[in-house]
C-alpha cells in the first residue's frame, strides 16, 4: 500500500480525500503546514507528496523543494490558473499539477502515473490467468495477447481501478464517457461488457471476472 502525504489546509478537503484515497487502497497522512510537512517527510518517508501551492503556514513551493530533495514525487493541488504558478511549481521539480476543483478519479489516475515513472508502482497488474501490462496498454491471458479496443480497455481498467466493487452502469458510462469518440448509451454499454467478457472470460456465459450484481451493476472479481 503506498503511502501518501497530504499536504492542504482545507479541512473539508481533506477529510473528503483521505476518505476518498482510502478506498483506492492508499495510506493517507495529512498535515495542514510547511513545518509539519517537513517533519512528517522525515519521519516516514512518503511515496508521493500531494501539495497544496496555497497554505494558511508557509507555502508549496518550499515543501515541494523539501519533498524533491528527499526524492519524494510532488503533485501540486492547486486553485490557481494562472501560468506562473503552475511554471514555477514545474520548475521546482513538481512531477504534476491538478486544478481546483477536480474530479477524484482524475486525481488517482495523475498519483498512478507519477508513481509508476518514479519507479514505485508495478505497471502489472496480474488477474487470475490474466495480465495487464498498463505502460504498454496490453492484456494477456495464459501468455496470449488478448485485443481489446480503445473502450475495451479503458472499461476493463476502470473494473481494474475499482477492483471488489459494485459499479452501477451510470458510474460506468461517467468514467468512459470522455474516452469515446462516439455517443456511449445504456445499450452500448452493454455491447462493451458482452464483448470485454468474450475476451477475457475463458466462459463468457459463466464470468468469473466481471460478475453481474443483479439490481446494481457489475462487480470484477479477484
Amino acid at each position: 500500500m503506498e503511502k501518501l502525504l497530504l499536504v492542504e489546509d482545507d479541512p473539508t478537503l481533506i477529510r473528503m480525500l483521505t476518505s476518498f484515497l482510502t478506498t483506492e487502497n492508499f495510506q493517507i497522512t495529512s498535515v495542514t503546514g510547511q513545518k509539519a510537512a517537513a517533519e512528517a517527510m522525515e519521519a516516514d518517508r512518503p511515496d508521493l507528496a500531494l501539495v497544496d501551492i496555497s497554505l494558511a503556514e508557509g507555502n508549496g513551493f518550499a515543501v515541494c523543494a523539501n519533498a524533491k530533495e528527499l526524492g519524494v514525487p510532488v503533485i501540486f493541488l492547486t486553485a490557481s490558473s494562472d501560468e506562473f504558478s503552475v511554471v514555477t511549481g514545474l520548475d521546482m521539480g513538481a512531477d504534476d499539477y491538478i486544478s481546483k476543483p477536480f474530479r477524484p478519479r482524475e486525481l488517482v489516475s495523475r498519483i498512478r502515473s507519477v508513481l509508476r515513472r518514479a519507479g514505485k508502482r508495478q505497471s502489472i497488474i496480474t488477474l487470475g490467468d490474466l495480465s495487464v501490462d498498463t505502460d504498454k496498454g496490453t492484456v494477456t491471458r495464459d501468455g496470449k495477447e488478448v485485443y481489446l479496443s480503445a473502450l475495451e480497455y479503458k472499461l476493463f481498467l476502470v473494473f481494474l481501478n475499482n477492483r471488489g466493487q459494485v459499479l452501477t452502469r451510470d458510474k460506468l458510462l461517467e468514467e468512459i464517457w470522455d474516452s469515446a469518440g462516439d455517443y456511449v448509451g445504456d445499450n452500448t454499454l452493454t455491447v462493451y461488457i458482452k464483448r470485454l467478457r468474450e475476451k477475457i472470460e475463458q466462459d463468457s456465459q459463466n464470468p468469473v471476472y466481471i460478475k453481474t450484481v443483479r439490481g446494481l451493476g457489475y462487480r470484477l472479481e479477484g
